[in-house]
């Protein structure tokens, strides 16, 4: 195998060139191989490839009018003029592939990764996905959909469909409401039975089930009715089960369908959300070739939370990763779009080209790592999409005009991704033994003020089974502790069974006891959800910091606590405890011992500093780590 670097074809055109327009590929099979602890795509010319792409390089297609939209038909004759106009645009700037919801490769002439939407278009979500005539729809629709492709030596793989998510509490809630003579509802009736050995009682102390309903029998007739998770209950291990069962047959099925229809290309998964469900990510391990993940970057600067990617890598025992989606968006545009929604948005241009080179970078250097794509070329329309989207994504605006200040950032860094990758640096240090003074502000809804690479805790450890669902931060100043936490979780608003309040035991939670010289002092820190959804699905979630004092958890005087992140599922919270609540009135010269622990809704799992589970952490400080404060 010959391991020539093409990291874009700009880099090296004399070597790219062999495979360029992959007119000496012999046949059209890419692969993926590691060599010196680094993965990379492999093209069907045997060279190896990292992907940098861009998403939706379609001449504004995607739009039904070209009214006040980008749109091809603007700036050139035809749609293939523009099409060889934006192909030596992007390796220009450094770009390889032509990502999701692209022309293909017979216009733009690049390696391409097209979204089918197999299991949207075949109907196994939300309908019937064990029944029998599921897996035929599958295969044929499989095979309809890759024949335009096939032989084609640029395409590197196919995703099977965009943003599945796995959304556990609604995947169980909507098929224990279905008809009887569904074949799913009739798999999951099965499945509760088995998993409570037939004894509807113990079912009892973990759902709530629909009035009248007595049996697993009177259940699965039950139609119409949902059923809820009882606070305290340990129904949540049944969803996750679940949700294992479904995704593993939808994994199994759709890539079986792709490799019979095109044995050559990759089976890219489904580009998952800016979250992922592990048990999912589990039952997909063995079925796809390349796990595809979208990303919302952490912090304006091209921050990336660690946790995320070494928990894929655990699962997965380190299968290829392909960022099929990241961006950047500034408030300062020039197409007018207005960034509303939680993705990562800045305000200048000049901001915007500085986190994203940054985050480059990042992506460039995860040795598990195969390739990242922006999301879009174009910016979106004045006014959103039709789904309401409405972000400053593009490499250009809607008038053509590219952003140069991003631009010139990001072909820079996609000329040194290739050597990035090749000799990695080493992930930020988490032997942390002292924590970095920093003032940092909580009420301004992101972490560039924090020292990310010095205050980064310890990686947390998940108990056992598990993998780690966040990473922690902690620094001090004259005003006293601050903590932070990106994590990611998912809650489900229909799941649990409550009244007007929330029941505190099962949110998201951080327990943190600190000695900073006066004794052991314990906090907790819940993430509470609203008690109904907003417009257009959003669900805004507030944070509240309480001291624990016997058997009570009460607010106290100068705590800051506030929680910014993506709603769900992506968390992101930061808090600074005062000094004097924690019973001196200065910094201490000894500096702090401390723990926390972390718990997931529903009490799902949990993770800690020390390894310890919740209770234990908090009852004993014995095992708290000690920290000094460097500066003091």
């Amino acid at each position: 195998m010959r391991w020539i670097l093409v990291a874009s074809l700009v880099l090296a055109p004399a070597l790219a060139q062999a495979c360029a327009d992959f007119g000496g590929a012999t046949s059209s099979r890419w692969s993926t191989a590691r060599d010196d602890g680094v993965t990379w795509l492999v093209t069907p010319c045997g060279d190896r490839f990292l992907s940098l792409g861009v998403n939706v390089v379609d001449g504004g297609r995607s739009y039904p009018s070209p009214d006040r939209r980008y749109h091809w038909s603007h700036v050139d004759p035809t749609l293939e003029d523009w099409a060889r106009r934006a192909r030596g645009r992007l390796t220009a700037w450094g770009f390889n592939t032509a990502g999701g919801w692209s022309l293909d490769s017979r216009r733009l002439d690049l390696p391409f990764t097209p979204n089918l939407e197999l299991g949207r278009n075949a109907r196994f979500h939300w309908f019937d996905p064990f029944a029998p005539e599921t897996e035929a729809r599958v295969r044929k629709l499989a095979a309809e959909q890759v024949r335009p492709f096939l032989g084609d030596p640029r395409r590197i793989g196919y995703y099977t469909d965009n943003e599945v998510g796995w959304w556990r509490g609604a995947l169980f809630i909507f098929y224990v409401q279905e008809p009887a003579r569904s074949v799913t509802k009739q798999r999951l009736i099965e499945a509760l039975t088995r998993h409570y050995k037939d004894d509807f009682a113990r079912f009892a102390r973990d759902f709530v089930a629909p009035k009248g309903v007595a049996s697993f029998d009177d259940l699965l007739i039950s139609e119409g009715n949902p059923v809820r998770l009882k606070p305290g209950g340990r129904g949540i291990d049944f969803v996750r089960l679940w949700t294992k069962q479904v995704s593993g047959l939808y994994y199994r099925m759709t890539a079986e369908a792709l490799r019979a229809a095109d044995p050559e290309a990759l089976v890219l998964g489904d580009r998952l959300p800016i979250y992922y469900d592990p048990d999912a990510v589990a039952a997909m391990t063995e079925h796809v070739d390349v796990i595809s993940t979208n990303y919302n970057v952490d912090a304006p600067d091209g921050w990336l939370a660690r946790y995320f990617f070494d928990g894929l890598a655990k699962i997965s025992q380190r299968k290829p990763v392909l960022i099929s989606e990241w961006f950047f968006a500034s408030r300062e545009n020039r197409s007018g779009n207005r960034n509303t929604g939680h993705l990562m948005t800045v305000g200048t241009q000049a901001e915007r080209a500085a986190g994203a080179a940054g985050a480059a970078r990042r992506f460039a250097e995860l040795p598990d790592g195969v390739g990242a794509h922006w999301f879009q070329f174009h910016d979106h329309p004045p006014g959103g999409r039709a789904d309401g989207e409405d972000y400053n994504f593009g490499l250009v605006d809607i008038a053509d005009r590219p952003y140069d200040e991003l631009i010139s950032a990001l072909t820079k860094a996609n000329r040194e991704a290739a050597a990035l990758h090749a000799k990695p640096g080493p992930p930020p240090s988490r032997a942390r033994t002292a924590l970095p003074r920093a003032q940092v502000r909580i009420d301004d809804g992101e972490l560039t003020d924090w020292p990310k690479a010095r205050s980064l805790l310890p990686p947390l450890i998940p108990q056992p089974g598990e993998i780690a669902f966040g990473e922690a931060y902690a620094a001090w100043s004259e005003e006293g502790l601050s903590l932070a936490l990106i994590g990611m979780d998912y809650y489900d608003l229909d799941l649990l069974a409550f009244g007007e309040e929330y029941p505190r035991s099962e949110s998201f939670r951080v327990d943190l006891g600190v000695d900073a010289g006066s004794g052991p002092q314990r906090f907790r820190l819940h993430i509470i959800p609203p008690r109904e959804g907003l417009a257009g699905g959003s669900q805004r979630m507030r944070a509240e910091l309480c001291r624990i004092e016997e058997a009570a958890c009460l607010p106290f005087a100068g705590a800051k606590v506030h929680y910014f992140g993506s709603d769900q599922p992506r968390i992101t919270v930061e808090a600074t405890i005062p000094w004097r609540a924690l019973g001196v009135e200065r910094p201490p010269e000894d500096g702090v011992t401390l723990d926390l622990a972390v718990v997931a809704w529903y009490r799902s799992r949990w993770m800690s500093l020390t390894g310890r589970p919740p209770p234990l952490v908090m009852s004993d400080p014995s095992k708290w780590r000690p920290y000094t404060l460097n500066g003091r």
